[in-house]
């Protein structure tokens, strides 16, 4: 049988096996014919007149594992793909602007959405009947994958007339969907109705926004963080406070390892879904360096330095830059038993004192149990670690070491376990999320470490992956650099070459950053002030299906939304440049984009964070002066908060751009000062470490 070719029952070509993705070469052993995505098996179904299935997962999907391992496997669904449909199989990470137009499409139509992505497709791409998960057969309120297969052949054959009225409804749907870029609403009614929309949705027991399963939305709560500091709302500010510290103190947070799971699947944040996303821990990585600048919280601070450690060593590449993820299990038919223990192997790892603290701190054998396996927990803190304590005899030191020992011995003996896979492929979004993350926390933290990984990871895409006609490209492995003209990969690598300048005061990835932009502004731009998140020219990959089609992302999905996303990378780099043209440009690009998402509350967010920032003067400080009393000042100002801040020890080169007496040329002050300005305003020079955070808080007053 030739590549390309669908065979009878039974036999199947074997093209997955060479894929760069994990995902795809997890399922080459599978008995399904699978095609990857591109234009041939749309030819071949064309050909032999059948429909297309689509199944589009990722490494790190529980769900797409279970029907991988059942669905997939069961040999009456391989027999029905094989007699009747054209199959293809598609990385949501590898093709992330393929799957944004199929969730759209079955989303239109069923309702539903998420991975695993089950399309029906006509041989020109159009999507005619959709879903998530099925099993092989009618279970957990599911119809079985071998009764929808064989319906969906029968109505192919005998009633090709559904087929097209199926197309055409969910065309009408999409068309109906796309948001109407008519006169945008003014930015205070805007705030003010997102505003309004986070606080109906939040829960003030718990934290976070609605109900089970809870995801977290690190850019709402960044946003409630300025929104908090401009209007002085107290209440605003508690709401942030309580989703970081019920998030640190769940089980969503990994109180072993470090690091955070994809979301909840219950209220409380306690029991997890257990793959754990580059993308997510980018995003908290961000809310909670501004979380810990804001409220000084130790166990927010905690939290950073173990995502930041997590991350490090779980999804640190050898030669710079940082995988996409880590699955959610350990072998097929597996539920998170890598990151759970039972009462059993708590025993066995630790001493009856280190047990008894384990034990009542992380509520073991209450609300962590699993629902499926009661006898295995996840780790929350059910209580302080002075009230877990309490009636074991120790002094605070005491508690404090023994504390740190058992955590020490639960790491080492999890080790020992069969661990999740790592998906270590390098993509450019995820990586600038990353450098954005890693700069700014180790900004925070003084922590040269972390700024060095943010460093090695941006020289390395900028030197394998990044094209001055192009930009950046999306996939960078062995074989160099692959997948050009993706919106996403443009606008999280500009931030993070713009947070990593911040840090580093180092002007090439300032210039690198402007290059980017204005590069993205020429390939993506489209007549509304609007970006498509495809380039018409660099874009590279198989045009076919719906891929032609222009869906504009504009919604955080809950992570920031490209064309939110670009407008706070101009806001930035007007701050760093002071360049007011730049603010300019924003306000119009946020004009289009409060019109798209007037309607989107939570989901619009990112949206509301820019247009809070533009309105809000940039914050520097350029630190100068020697000795011990500069070093002081300057961590003092590193660790204070301000929504637009950057911190100089001494003044930095062009083309950083400093007001009034900051850009003055004269001999250094004996006296070690701090000098403060807020666009060109400039504060009265502080040579107190302690006055730094009250300074920069200063305009929220004005």
């Amino acid at each position: 049988m030739t590549r390309g070719s669908a065979g009878a029952a039974g036999v199947r070509a074997d093209r997955l096996r060479e894929s760069p993705s994990t995902y795809l070469r997890s399922a080459a052993q599978q008995a399904i014919d699978w095609h990857p995505w591109g234009t041939e098996p749309f030819e071949l179904a064309r050909r032999q007149h059948r429909p297309v299935l689509l199944d589009i997962g990722a490494s790190w999907c529980h769900w797409c594992h279970v029907m991988d391992e059942g669905t997939y496997a069961d040999a009456e669904v391989a027999r029905l793909l094989s007699q009747h449909f054209i199959a293809v199989k598609v990385d949501r990470d590898e093709n992330p602007e393929v799957d944004r137009r199929y969730q759209q499409s079955v989303g239109a139509l069923s309702g539903e959405g998420g991975w695993p992505l089950t399309a029906f497709l006509t041989p020109d791409g159009e999507v005619f009947l959709g879903g998530t998960y099925f099993p092989a057969t009618d279970g957990m309120g599911r119809p079985g994958f071998r009764r929808v297969l064989g319906e969906v052949a029968r109505l192919w054959k005998e009633e090709p007339e559904k087929v097209r009225a199926n197309t055409e409804a969910v065309r009408g749907a999409l068309q109906r969907a796309r948001p109407g870029l008519g006169t945008a609403t003014e930015s205070a009614p805007f705030l003010a109705a997102v505003r309004a929309d986070l606080a109906a949705r939040s829960d003030p027991l718990n934290g976070g926004y609605g109900d089970a399963p809870k995801f977290p939305h690190p850019i709402a709560l960044r946003f409630e963080l300025v929104d908090g500091f401009r209007s002085g709302s107290v209440e605003t500010l508690a709401r942030a406070k309580l989703t970081l510290e019920r998030m640190a103190e769940g089980g969503m947070y990994d109180q072993v390892g470090g690091g955070f799971h994809r979301y909840a699947v219950d209220a409380s944040w306690r029991i997890p879904h257990f793959e754990k996303m580059g993308v997510d821990n980018a995003a908290l990585l961000e809310a909670y360096a501004e979380g810990t600048a804001f409220f000084g919280q130790p166990s927010f601070e905690r939290a950073l330095q173990g995502t930041l450690a997590w991350v490090s060593t779980t999804l640190g590449a050898v030669d710079g830059g940082f995988a996409a993820s880590q699955d959610a299990d350990n072998a097929p038919g597996d539920d998170g038993s890598y990151f759970t223990w039972s009462r059993a192997e708590l025993k066995q790892a630790l001493d009856p004192n280190e047990y008894r603290l384990v034990a009542r701190r992380f509520g073991v054998g209450t609300e962590g149990r699993m629902p499926h396996d009661p006898d295995r927990n996840v780790l929350f803190q059910m209580l302080s670690l002075e009230e877990a304590g309490e009636g074991g005899g120790m002094e605070p030191a005491a508690l404090e070491q023994c504390w740190g020992s058992a955590i020490a011995k639960l790491r080492r003996t999890r080790a020992l376990r069969p661990t999740p896979t790592v998906d270590g492929a390098l993509y450019a979004h995820i990586n600038g999320a990353f450098i954005a993350g890693f700069a700014r926390a180790g900004a925070l933290l003084l922590d040269e470490r972390s700024v060095a990984l943010a460093r090695r990871a941006a020289d390395r895409f900028l030197q394998a992956a990044f094209d001055p006609d192009k930009g950046m490209a999306h996939r960078l492995d062995g074989s160099g650099a692959s997948g050009w003209g993706l919106l996403e990969d443009q606008v999280e690598f500009a931030r993070g070459l713009l947070e990593l300048a911040a840090a580093t005061a180092e002007p090439s990835y300032l210039e690198r950053a402007r290059e980017l932009l204005m590069l993205t502004e020429q390939q993506f731009a489209r007549p509304d002030e609007l970006l498509s998140d495809l380039s018409p020219t660099a874009y590279d990959g198989p045009k076919v299906g719906t891929v032609e089609d222009a869906p504009l992302h504009l919604e955080d999905t809950p992570h920031l939304s490209s064309n939110a996303g670009f407008a706070l990378a101009q806001i930035r780099l007007a701050a760093l440049l002071g360049d007011p043209g730049l603010l300019s440009a924003a306000r119009r690009r946020l004009a289009a984009l409060r019109a798209g998402v007037r309607r989107s509350g939570l989901f619009a967010a990112g949206t509301a964070l820019a247009c809070a920032l533009i309105e809000e003067p940039p914050a520097r400080v350029v630190i100068q002066g020697s000795g011990a009393p500069a070093r002081a000042l300057f961590a003092a100002a590193r660790r204070s908060w301000h929504p637009n801040v950057v911190v100089f020890r001494g003044t930095p080169p062009e083309p950083f751009s400093l007001p009034g007496e900051l850009g003055a040329d004269g001999p250094e002050p004996v006296e070690a000062r701090a000098l403060i300005c807020f666009g060109t305003r400039c504060l009265v020079p502080v040579t107190s470490p302690s006055k730094i955070a009250g300074a920069l808080r200063e305009p929220a007053a004005s």
